[in-house]
């Protein structure tokens, strides 16, 4: 799961739109959760339920749950009973005009977020799945058979650095695996969601 976390920095989520145009950005943040032992992970000591069912699916099934009663996170399973990977955050490539008109919409029109920056579009695991359209309706597919949704490979000599930090948002899972290293980025990327203090860089 770890590998696969860090394996899919540069590489490119594609979302084609009910009208057919595509819009897409290149992941520079994920999150890791390994299930079994990660009291952090929707899948700790396997359990299997409804909502959590994708994270025991073929490695490569999305895995997309509602927060708050309105905002959406978007997953992929990966090998091992019950990991996951959590997009984070992207890098707008492709359709930014379509990606902030989904940004927008539903909320107040200020002159704040008119003028919302590609760095703000889909940094963080909320806004990408508003800015690319993505629901519960993508829980449980085949990223790889999907004509809405993929993974773009990254180019072979595409060399990023990056660095490993904690987690967002898991202290409830208690000290020691909120402290794990299970979060990854591009180093120096603008588009990532936050900035960690004391990092591990490869």
């Amino acid at each position: 799961c770890s590998t696969l976390s860090k394996k899919l920095l540069g590489c490119q989520l594609v979302r084609k739109l009910q009208d057919g145009s595509l819009v897409a950005g290149t992941i520079v943040e994920t999150e890791a959760y390994l299930g079994g032992d990660d009291k952090a992970s929707h899948s700790c000591n396997n359990k299997v339920t409804e909502r959590n069912r994708a994270m025991f699916m073929a490695p490569g099934t999305a895995y997309v749950y509602q927060i708050y009663g309105m905002h959406f996170c978007f997953n992929i399973s990966s090998r091992g009973d019950g990991a996951a990977v959590l997009i984070r955050a992207l890098q707008p490539t492709y359709g930014i005009s379509q990606m902030t008109t989904l940004r927008l919409s539903g909320k107040q029109k200020s002159k704040t977020n008119t003028r919302m920056t590609v760095e703000k579009l889909c940094n963080g695991p909320a806004k990408l799945c508003q800015a690319l359209s993505i629901d519960k309706g993508f829980n449980c597919i085949d990223l790889c058979k999907s004509e809405d949704l993929w993974i773009q490979p990254k180019q072979l000599d595409n060399q990023i650095e990056l660095v490993s930090a904690k987690r967002i948002g898991v202290d409830y899972a208690g000290n020691y695996w909120a402290s794990q290293p299970l979060r990854f980025y591009v180093k120096d990327n603008r588009c990532v969601s936050v900035i960690a203090k004391n990092i591990v860089t490869s």
